[in-house]
């Protein structure tokens, strides 16, 4: 891996990402557009619910795709080729037994899921139905999020788009066979998916085939090495709590509006929407911030880090320039296009001025997001997210009284801006620690 950092590199990482990224959406509305053609309310219900109760379940082994990146990035920085392909096996064991335990405890969870998350005896029946289908993919599903991290991290973005776009492809191809041409309704959503996923980890398993002509890769000490999964379980759980507390946020901001009437709540999930799309565009930036800033603690270089930290950020910063004024003069038709209700229309119209401003006030915790986990600094990054959700909780107890839903949007705003500034003030740390001892 050359050690020379370029815009060049930094964009051959991040633009398949947000690429990539882009793809699943996509999805989401070919599931539900061909289960919708049923007629009916309830099997586009059973299909929400049951993607939402597997999605959160995968949550818990979010870090092999986000800290996994990082901690993979470092050995590639440091040229231990070794520990770089134990890695790999590593992730898939966790993946695969992930996997298996879920499948295991399946009616207990689900159970408790759609317990937590009650709808209609037929939404429920179907739903269940969905996810005795596809928790078998379970094992797949989570192995890819650590075949997609070692990816990343050895600067193949390229292959992780066509490993997104394969699986989907293929998904949204089954989806349309299974349901519109063989009539099979949700049990054909839940089989095209579990097709599409257990096919994209063979997929994925070519595309990493060169550590397997080595040796490493089944070096079984070193794969279970109490201390090298101790440091994955902790980058992990700092991962599981900082988002976690950001899903505090996101959640109570979505709760609070909606005490404000059937409207703003419309409103605030028309325009979160840009804010998801946002999300997408910096994510490859951050990612990128992740791999290299990885590979220059991993080599001990500080210089080498800064640099990689600088470059991210100035990418991130033009991305959410971008962004900006593309809501500005964008969003007003594309909210028409998005409801046709004229008060909500103006609503969404009211606070337009807050989905402007949030690119630039997002983008200094999305990169340093990355940073912090490409340098395996999680738990300064938990300290920071629960220090900055204290000041947005603070925000809305002082700004929802008085100005109501516009204070809701305000108090979003500032969690952003405090989880920049309170990162930025621990950077310094973390780069010294990268000095060579």
């Amino acid at each position: 891996m050359a050690d020379t950092l370029t815009h060049g590199r930094v964009l051959k990482i991040a633009v398949p990402i947000v690429i990539s990224n882009a793809t699943i959406p996509i999805l989401g509305v070919v599931d539900t557009g061909v289960i919708g053609q049923l007629g009916e309310a309830a099997p586009i219900g059973a299909v929400g619910i049951g993607a939402l109760i597997l999605s959160a379940l995968y949550w818990l082994f979010a870090a092999l795709r986000m800290g996994f990146a990082g901690v993979v990035a470092q050995a590639i920085g440091a040229r231990d080729t070794a520990e770089t392909d134990a890695l790999l096996t590593r992730a898939l064991v966790i993946g695969l037994a992930g996997g298996a335990l879920l499948i295991t405890l399946q009616l207990p969870l689900f159970w408790l899921a759609l317990t937590l998350a009650p709808a209609s005896a037929e939404v429920e029946g179907l739903a269940a139905t969905y996810l005795a289908i596809r928790i078998w993919a379970a094992p797949a599903a989570i192995a890819l999020f650590g075949i997609t991290g070692w990816l990343i991290a050895h600067e193949r973005t390229g292959s992780v788009l066509i490993l997104q776009v394969g699986m989907n492809g293929l998904n949204i191809l089954l989806d349309l066979w299974f349901v519109l041409g063989l009539g099979w309704g949700v049990e054909g959503v839940a089989t095209a998916t579990l097709i599409a996923e257990w096919t994209a980890l063979g997929l994925g398993l070519w595309l990493c085939r060169a550590p397997f002509r080595g040796p490493h890769w089944r070096d079984w000490p070193r794969v279970f090495n109490p201390a090298r999964l101790r440091n994955l379980a902790t980058v992990n759980r700092d991962i599981m709590i900082r988002s976690a507390l950001l899903e505090t946020i996101f959640l109570s901001f979505l709760f609070l509006g909606a005490r404000f009437g059937d409207v703003p709540l419309a409103a605030n999930q028309i325009l979160l929407q840009f804010l998801h799309v946002a999300a997408f565009a910096l994510d490859g930036f951050a990612f990128a911030a992740e791999t290299l800033v990885g590979q220059a603690m991993g080599a001990r270089q500080r210089a080498r880090l800064r640099r990689a930290s600088i470059m991210a950020g100035q990418w991130g910063l033009a991305s959410a320039v971008a962004l900006s004024i593309a809501f500005a003069v964008s969003g007003p038709p594309i909210i028409h296009i998005m409801t046709t209700a004229p008060d909500v229309r103006a609503e969404a119209m009211a606070y337009l001025t807050y989905m402007i401003l949030a690119p630039l006030a997002g983008v200094a915790p999305f990169i340093l997001d990355g940073i912090f986990i490409g340098a395996s600094r999680t738990g300064d990054m938990v300290r920071m997210m629960a220090l900055s959700t204290a000041i947005y909780l603070i925000a809305i107890a002082a700004l929802v009284p008085i100005l109501a839903n516009h204070g809701l949007w305000i108090a979003l705003l500032i969690s952003f801006l405090a989880r920049g500034i309170t990162l930025a003030t621990r950077y310094p740390a973390l780069e010294a620690s990268a000095s060579r001892t």
